[in-house]
């Protein structure tokens, strides 16, 4: 039954069998299915908040009289003509499996597609009431090849940032794939391609939209939001969940639900309510596949993509028209969609051909002798490809995706060269795969003192998204003169960044000795409203799976505060943490540690002395057996002492090793320092001090886990 009414801002979900939220979700237990965690749907919570604004009632108004005054003149779609709709798919992921792949977006435009050309073969098994109404709405989706500026590209944008897994703001999840998104960094406008949104959590929702109006029509948010895992029918996805970009493009192109415009089914309340749909009968609205639905009088279409049963096969004639109409209406800028100009200027108008290889690996990082599976994502068309792979087994590969091989430790580049036939292009990725060496015994120490840069070196792995990494900082250290750092004062609020470790082989711990990983840290807030976290995960699989085992958060990392860039200055500015609870399931020689550190815009945080060994807690550093407290170094001496220029160091080694000289000032500050590679016996370094102040300073060498101090004076 067809009845005049008010279209306002709406909201739309299928449920979702699991998916993160963000600690403010509120989920309303009377709208969540059985055995589910997600809302059906949160039109009713945007549209209250909406509504708050008399411009945007105004605006609906308007646009539903624009709507009418088109019908009336004859402004409707003209039947048996084709509509080509532009789509960008837009995945904003945080590194997890919300970033889904290339495939299965295809998958969900293939989906797509076959509903709305009614090419789905269950079309013909509908309910013997509703056989003769299943209806080819004669629209279709291409994926753009032309990015606003005019760049090709293969209608995917990737951009990562934490606002994935946080759906409180669909404007915040849209303004972070514009400021970072791979291909264009700017608004793609919403009556030039149709945006999906791909994230990992959309604030309780499974998927949602807007239906048309004019003040979102240009707007890059009058688009969809959908979870990863309510994509196509692979992949994160499946088939039970493949269908929901069928039932939110139909909401985005003016369709309300079967029951009417609210989010509640089941309730009988809908009898009196409708969609605006002639051919759709009044319906309370179902959650399950009930073909005797009956309640508001007439049999239920159930079958219908725009109720909940998930048994939905058929969009009805009437709901053709209804989308018809709203694809030529200058509502919500629906119209210019469909222009042959539009067309043009994003690409889908064109022949495919081959603009850009390019190409992703499933892992960048694993351990010697695993495999790695490179993906082709080469666009718009490719019949041929030559890879090279240095350091890989086999070197070589004409595969469109291939299975690879590393056997020898190093950072490797990868180059594919691909043609469409008539033109070709490569792609080379330098220091793209890292494989790491052979893993660490046991005792595992870590101070930093042997490096230069954290950056793209092999022992340790620095993942960045954007914003300050962890980075190498010469001049403080716990024991020595180096640490890792990240200078997060006043970095982005969001910004997550990762410290991982190569393999550390712990194959040989026992159940009776167990254990321990230990670490230094030195942090201060910004602000006392500062919460930042710093975690710690384990993998006992080169990093395939990590897990949790230390999460220190707000004033559990730290409590005080300085409103200026933090520096530690003595030891007692640091944190000791000793963990027990990496248990006998990581007891593999692919262990490996990772150090994540999430900023709220605080200070910044300095790492120190990673430290693992057989055995209980030792607040000493615990290296071949031996704690601070050892005895490795042997008839240590300094001359002349006093001294005005050159300061001989005279020690011996029981055994060939790198030896670590710091000069400390009387307040412990590190004023001078050199790192030799001792020998065994005796050995002998010349320091010059001739730029040091008279007084007196002491001299530490520390070797392995064993160090000395003495004093001097410069004259």
């Amino acid at each position: 039954m067809k009845k005049t009414i008010l279209s306002a801002l709406g909201i739309f979900t299928f449920s979702a069998f699991s998916f993160s939220q963000t600690q403010g979700t509120q989920i309303d237990p009377t709208n969540v299915r059985e055995g589910e965690s997600v809302e059906y749907c949160i039109t009713h919570k945007k549209k209250e908040e909406l509504l708050i604004n008399p411009a945007a009632v105004a605006s609906f108004v308007q646009d539903e009289i624009i709507r009418q005054q088109e019908a009336a003149n004859g402004v409707s779609a003209p039947k048996a003509t084709v509509y080509y709709i532009p789509v960008v798919f837009h995945v904003l992921h945080n590194g997890g499996l919300e970033n889904i792949s290339d495939e299965q977006i295809l998958d969900a435009m293939f989906i797509l597609n076959r509903d709305f050309r009614l090419q789905n073969a269950d079309a013909a098994n509908v309910n013997a009431a509703f056989t003769a109404l299943p209806s080819d709405i004669e629209i279709e989706f291409r994926l753009a090849t032309k990015a606003p500026n005019g760049l090709c590209f293969s209608g995917i944008t990737r951009t990562q940032h934490p606002l994935s897994m946080d759906g409180s703001s669909g404007t915040a999840q849209v303004n972070a794939i514009v400021a970072g998104n791979n291909i264009y960094n700017n608004q793609w406008a919403g009556n030039k391609y149709l945006n999906i949104f791909v994230c990992g959590e959309i604030g309780g929702a499974a998927g949602y939209t807007s239906t048309p109006s004019n003040w979102t029509g240009t707007g890059m948010t009058n688009g969809i939001w959908v979870l990863a895992n309510y994509v196509g029918s692979i992949g994160t996805s499946s088939t039970y969940t493949s269908r929901t970009l069928t039932h939110e493009v139909g909401h985005w192109l003016n369709l309300e639900h079967t029951w009417g415009g609210n989010n509640n089914p089941g309730n009988a309340s809908s009898c009196s309510t409708d969609d605006g749909v002639n051919d759709t009968p009044n319906t309370i609205g179902v959650t399950s596949c009930n073909q005797n639905e009956a309640t508001c009088g007439p049999l239920a279409n159930v079958e219908n993509y725009m109720d909940y049963s998930y048994c939905s096969k058929m969009f009805t004639p009437g709901q053709r028209t209804r989308m018809r109409n709203a694809t030529t209406s200058s509502v919500g800028g629906r119209s210019n969609l469909i222009t042959p100009a539009n067309a043009t200027s994003t690409g889908i108008s064109e022949t495919p051909y081959l603009c850009a290889a390019d190409f992703q690996a499933d892992r960048v990082t694993i351990c010697a002798g695993n495999q790695i599976n490179f993906d082709d994502q080469s666009y718009n068309l490719v019949s041929g490809w030559s890879w090279t792979f240095p350091g890989g087994t086999p070197g070589t590969s004409t595969s469109q995706n291939p299975t690879i091989t590393y056997n020898t430790e190093g950072l490797y580049e990868v180059t594919l060269s691909a043609t469409d036939g008539s033109t070709s292009d490569s792609e080379t990725k330098t220091a793209y795969i890292r494989v790491l060496p052979a893993p660490s015994g046991l005792p595992f120490h870590e101070d930093f003192e042997s490096y230069s840069t954290l950056t793209n070196i092999i022992p340790w792995e620095v993942i960045n998204p954007g914003g300050n990494p962890w980075a190498l900082h010469t001049g403080t250290g716990y024991t020595g003169n180096k640490c890792a750092k990240i200078s997060n004062f006043n970095q982005t609020v969001g910004q997550m960044d990762d410290l991982i470790s190569a393999p550390i082989d712990l194959s040989s711990i026992t159940a009776l000795a167990a254990v321990t990983m230990s670490f230094r840290y030195s942090y201060k807030k910004r602000a006392t409203t500062n919460s930042e976290t710093l975690k710690v995960y384990i993998t006992s699989n080169c990093g395939e799976n990590w897990a949790p085992r230390k999460t220190l958060t707000g004033s559990q990392l730290g409590a005080l505060t300085l409103s200026t860039a933090w520096t530690p200055a003595a030891q007692s500015d640091w944190v000791t943490v000793h963990m027990t609870n990496v248990t006998s399931t990581y007891w593999t020689d692919e262990f490996r540690c990772r150090f994540e550190f999430e900023s709220d815009g605080g200070n910044n945080i300095y790492l120190d002395d990673i430290n693992i060994y057989a055995g209980a807690p030792s607040d000493n550093i615990v290296v071949a057996g031996i704690d601070e407290n050892g005895f490795d170094i042997e008839e240590l001496s300094v001359y002349p002492n006093p001294t005005d220029k050159d300061l001989n160091v005279r020690f011996a080694l029981k055994v060939a090793d790198r030896a670590n000289l710091y000069v400390q000032d009387v307040s412990g500050k590190i004023v001078q320092s050199a790192i030799v590679n001792g020998a065994e016996g005796m050995n002998l370094v010349m320091m010059d001090t001739s730029a040091l102040a008279a007084g007196m300073y002491f001299l530490k060498v520390q070797i392995g886990g064993s160090q000395k101090t003495i004093q001097f004076v410069v004259k």
